[in-house]
């Protein structure tokens, strides 16, 4: 598991209250994770913090996977 992965599932982990084994890449933050638009909001401050950049909201939001996230973020990590 790659650095990213392993930040953002724990930091969903953490701010969803769930368990870490409950998150695929494939989960969906509204429908699997059962994340609402504040949920996702924190969830990108979080990980601006954790990783030290600025996420657009416009871009995450856009975002519906765990997967999508992990590649935006690689991706903008990378650039």
């Amino acid at each position: 598991m790659d650095d990213i992965e392993e930040i953002l599932r724990t930091t969903i982990a953490e701010q969803l209250g769930i368990g870490e084994d409950e998150i695929a890449p494939s989960s969906t933050f509204g429908g699997d994770l059962g994340a609402d638009s504040l949920d996702i909001l924190e969830l990108i401050l979080a990980m601006e913090e954790h990783l030290e950049i600025d996420l657009p909201d416009e871009d995450m939001k856009k975002l519906k996977t765990v997967q999508e996230w992990i590649d935006y973020l690689n991706h903008r990590l990378s650039s």
